[in-house]
C-alpha cells in the first residue's frame, strides 16, 4: 500500500478487526482525550486534542459502519471484490476518506479540521520517483504511535520532546512539531514532535 496511512492505522487496529475489536480501539483512543484529563492543559494542548477528536470520529464515521467500512476497504485494496485487488478511480489514491466522511464538520471549525487532513494524505501519496525534498506532514493531533508509522514511511527521524512531567503509561499525542508545515525537507532528516501525555494525578504520586 505504498505510504497509505489507513483509518485502522489511526484507530490502532488490524484491517481485519471484528466491529467489537474496532469499538474497543476507538473507545481506548477517545478515553485519553475526556475533559477532565486535559483540564488545566495549554492551549496546545486543547488544540491538539480536539482535532484528535475529529480525526478518531472520522475514522469511527468510515471504519465503524459495516457498509461504509466495506466499501473503504475494497476502495483501498483491502477487500476483494470481482476476484481482485479494486481501487476505484472514482475514489482518490490517497488513503482514507472520501469527502462525504467528513459531513458532520459541515458549517463548523471543522473545515480546518478537513484541509489538514485532506493536506496529510497528499503528503501520503506514493509518487513513481520519490522527489528529494519532501512536503512536512502536519502530525498535530496524530498519537505518536501513528506518528512514528507515517514518518517511517516517510523515511523522516524523529525525536520527541516530552511534555509531560509525570506522564500516565499511555500513547502520547502530538501537540507541537518543527519543522511546521508547509515546509519542505530532505528524507532522513529529524523531525522533532511535542508529545503530551495525560499526567498521572497527583494523589497517585509517590
Amino acid at each position: 500500500m505504498g505510504l497509505d496511512i489507513t483509518w485502522y492505522d489511526v484507530l490502532g487496529a488490524l484491517p481485519g478487526a471484528s466491529a467489537e475489536e474496532i469499538q474497543r480501539a476507538y473507545d481506548s483512543k477517545a478515553s485519553l482525550l475526556r475533559p477532565e484529563l486535559i483540564a488545566g492543559a495549554p492551549s496546545t494542548v486543547v488544540t491538539a486534542v480536539s482535532r484528535a477528536q475529529g480525526i478518531l470520529d472520522s475514522a469511527w464515521r468510515v471504519v465503524g459502519d459495516p457498509v461504509r467500512r466495506k466499501g473503504y476497504d475494497e476502495a483501498v485494496g483491502l477487500r476483494r471484490s470481482g476476484g481482485g485487488l479494486v481501487r476505484p478511480e472514482s475514489f482518490p489514491s490517497e488513503p482514507g476518506w472520501r469527502s462525504s466522511d467528513f459531513d458532520f464538520v459541515a458549517g463548523r471549525p471543522g473545515a480546518e479540521l478537513l484541509s489538514g487532513l485532506m493536506a496529510l494524505t497528499d503528503w501520503l501519496t506514493p509518487h513513481p520517483r520519490e522527489p528529494r525534498r519532501i512536503m512536512v506532514p502536519d502530525l498535530r493531533g496524530l498519537f505518536y504511535s501513528v506518528c512514528l508509522e507515517i514518518a517511517g514511511k516517510m523515511h523522516l527521524r524523529v525525536t520527541a520532546v516530552r511534555l509531560t512531567e509525570n506522564p500516565m503509561p499511555v500513547d502520547g499525542l502530538i501537540v507541537d512539531q518543527f519543522p511546521r508545515p508547509p515546509a519542505k525537507m530532505h528524507r532522513d532528516r529529524e523531525l522533532t514532535v511535542k508529545v503530551w501525555h495525560p499526567p498521572v494525578p497527583a494523589a497517585d504520586i509517590r
